[in-house]
């Protein structure tokens, strides 16, 4: 019986296991295909930025979202494949401990089927009991025959669930090999991919060199464009914290509706939908190196969202629009505020909504801007300010 007991527990232990390994490979293949999706989306926007057969910063920044991307992919299915391994490593174990058990069970079985040969005489067995001293005797030796005979029967059972489950588990690491081998197949072709679109990434960046003249031209008017919009932003907040000042506050003069809206908009960190319907993050937040001009930082108030030609910007979250006004080189902006929180939609075009209009989550607010004369770029600059403070929106944008 404790040996029944024992092939219990470490099956229980197995299938407890298995079902957190499952669960795990479950998330990781999610994560796989969305980041797979990314890689197909970044794959789109590039191929439309080529079309010019000319070598630009946006592609230069599309490839380096690519090879990220790639090297993620790649890390999911390198923590796949960890995963199978050990489940692998265990499931050989359980076969190897079952086949143990199996064993033991069957010379266990054999011995009593030989025992039960020699006294199969149903004469024995009715001496047995007639050379009892008493009756109680007699009695008990009877219960110890039926018991031997459920046990044999419980241990034919036990030895037919045995081999049940031992084929199972054969099969299983049969498929689990072969989930293995198509993960390592997997890892191969993705990094035959990336090293493509580090060639590719690598060309781009020295016919750049060849630009940096006209880069730093960019640069300058971006600084511009990035300084018009700032002050556009510092002068609401001025002008909040006045009205706000007259009643004897500091900071933004909110109504309880703002105020619950500013609660709701802290309360969805992370949860916050993409300003854009689909998009790649292709310049990220804060100050960072120029990818191709050496000792020149850039610093960026929020993020830049690459999309398709035609893509709509939306609101992120419910509000209020407070200012829609035009940026000289850089086309429209909308800024829109949510209780103490400001986000800011700029490069866009056929705007629809004007300052104090009500908007609610995903609101279509205007289209993106396509730039035909720089291959195709359209660009989303997106950025989210509590009061005069600015945070990163990848901080606040779901996942």
């Amino acid at each position: 019986m404790n040996r029944i007991h024992g092939f219990g527990i470490s099956v229980l232990f197995f299938l407890i296991s298995f079902t957190g390994f499952a669960q795990s490979i479950n998330d990781l293949q999610n994560k796989k295909a969305e980041t797979t999706k990314e890689i197909e989306y970044t794959t789109r926007l590039l191929e439309e930025n080529q079309k010019s057969q000319r070598s630009s910063l946006n592609q230069l920044n599309l490839l380096t979202s690519q090879i990220k991307q790639r090297n993620n992919l790649i890390s999911t299915i390198n923590s796949e494949i960890s995963i199978y391994d050990e489940c692998i490593a265990n499931n050989e174990l359980s076969i190897e401990i079952l086949e143990t058990d199996l064993k033991k069970l069957k010379d266990e079985y054999a011995q009593m089927i030989r025992l039960a040969y020699k006294n199969k005489s149903s004469s024995d067995v009715f001496l047995f009991l007639l050379s009892s001293e008493n009756v109680n005797q007699a009695y008990r030796r009877l219960l110890y025959i039926r018991r031997y005979s459920e046990y044999r029967k419980n241990q034919a059972e036990t030895i037919s669930s045995v081999q049940e489950v031992l084929t199972e588990n054969k099969a299983r690491l049969e498929k689990q090999k072969m989930s293995r081998q198509d993960l390592v197949s997997q890892t191969q072709t993705e990094r035959k991919q990336l090293s493509r679109s580090q060639s590719q990434q690598n060309n781009q960046l020295q016919k750049l060199q060849d630009q940096k003249r006209d880069l730093q031209k960019k640069l300058r008017n971006q600084r511009k464009i990035e300084q018009q919009l700032e002050n556009e932003i510092q002068k609401i907040i001025a002008e909040e914290a006045r009205k706000n000042q007259e009643e004897g506050g500091s900071g933004f003069a909110l109504t309880p509706e703002q105020k619950l809206i500013g609660n709701n908009f802290e309360q969805n960190k992370q949860r916050i939908p993409w300003p854009v319907e689909r998009g790649v993050v292709v310049e990220r937040f804060g100050v960072h190196q120029h990818p191709v001009l050496t000792n020149i930082q850039v610093r960026n108030n929020g993020v830049n969202i690459a999309t398709e030609i035609g893509a709509k910007a939306r609101s992120v979250f419910n509000g209020e629009v407070s200012k829609v006004f035009g940026i000289s080189g850089g086309n429209t902006a909308v800024i829109i505020r949510h209780g103490v929180f400001l986000t800011v939609y700029s490069n866009l075009k056929e705007v629809l909504v004007k300052a104090g209009d009500k908007v609610t989550t995903k609101q279509i607010i205007g289209t993106v801007f396509t730039d035909f004369d720089d291959d195709n770029k359209t660009i989303l600059k997106f950025q989210i300010w509590k009061e005069n403070q600015k945070l990163n929106p990848e901080d606040w944008i779901v996942r």
